[in-house]
């Protein structure tokens, strides 16, 4: 499913029809807030959470995969997202499929001992129970049913907070005051100029300490500057994806974007192959969408990796070092 519209209209003329669905919006933060009122479990190893304020994709998982390359002995915590187990289970890429965990923790199992679980606090035992250092809980910001040591709150400079509502009259899952009083870091992902906007439009609600990052392709050797491409993304907000492939100087001769986590059928597959075998394109997609991809049809297609920079790690330096501490 994608995004209204009006999620991204500016915060002082948010439209019409946010405006009549306002009073939901105040009905779903209500809800929210009193859902995490309840005492979450209490692990006895630090949690880093990696989650955000708005409904798709604002960066966790390269986020993600950032932490995990700094980081000893992590474990990671998901739900598993599209998943049909339930868990607690540890993700293993010789048996399980984007199907039975989610294509996030299918991808972070390559980088990490990586746990689907339902219930997020089972997940954590579990990783505990497998000699887990430090867990990172991928999203769950919202839920409360496990206590976090450090909250790193995730947001696309590009869309910034949206409208500034929350759900369905904007993109927020919580107010963007109430989210950031409980977050202890925020990341906001983008390149120079949507770090600048997003600075002009958000930075008077910004009162905790802020990084900045951009994703950049991971150079392996492959030249897409002249590449005829068919692009397809099933992520929160595939035109990114396709703008990457384009500053990279591919030639963008079909881009077809897919919901966030749309199956990825034999009846799909087969259309997108004979399209590109028309156009005389080289059929291309994103690192999370290749691994939900059948292995008989995986060598057919790119992927196109990218990995996020951090500006300055020091200030994430500075909290970790404060949880070695506690």
């Amino acid at each position: 499913m994608r995004a209204p519209g009006f999620w991204q209209n500016p915060p002082s003329a948010p439209g019409l029809v946010a405006g009549m669905l306002r009073p939901l919006g105040m009905v779903y933060a209500a809800a929210t807030g009193r859902r995490l009122a309840r005492p979450g479990y209490e692990a006895k190893v630090p949690v880093i959470c990696i989650g955000n304020l708005t409904a798709g994709g604002t960066g966790k998982t390269p986020t993600a995969i950032a932490l995990l390359e700094t980081l000893q002995q992590a474990h990671v915590v998901s739900r598993g997202y599209g998943g049909a187990l339930t868990g607690p289970v540890r993700v293993d890429m010789a048996r399980h499929s984007a199907a039975d965990v989610g294509d996030e923790p299918l991808l972070l199992s390559a980088f990490a001992p990586t746990w689907v679980a339902k219930d997020r606090a089972e997940g954590v035992k579990a990783a505990e129970a497998a000699g887990a250092r430090i867990i990172l809980l991928d999203d769950g910001f919202q839920n409360p049913s496990v206590k976090k040591s450090l909250s790193l709150i995730v947001v696309d400079a590009e869309r910034g907070f949206g409208n500034g509502l929350c759900i369905p009259a904007g993109p927020l899952r919580e107010p963007v005051a109430t989210g950031l009083a409980r977050a202890d870091l925020l990341l906001s992902i983008g390149p120079e100029e949507a770090q600048t906007r997003f600075e002009s439009a958000w930075g008077h609600k910004i009162t905790l300490p802020r990084m900045r990052g951009a994703l950049r392709p991971l150079r392996m050797g492959m030249e897409w500057r002249g590449q005829r491409v068919l692009a397809f993304a099933g992520i929160g907000y595939p035109d990114k994806f396709f703008a990457s492939l384009r500053d990279e100087g591919a030639e963008l001769v079909r881009a077809v974007s897919l919901d966030d986590h749309q199956p990825l059928t034999d009846t799909l597959l087969r259309r997108l192959e004979a399209e590109a075998n028309h156009l005389g394109a080289q059929l291309v997609t994103t690192e999370k969408d290749q691994v939900r991809l059948p292995a008989s049809f995986r060598p057919k297609v790119l992927a196109f990796v990218v990995r996020l920079q951090i500006d300055d790690w020091s200030t994430l330096d500075k909290a970790l070092a404060a949880l070695d501490q506690a």
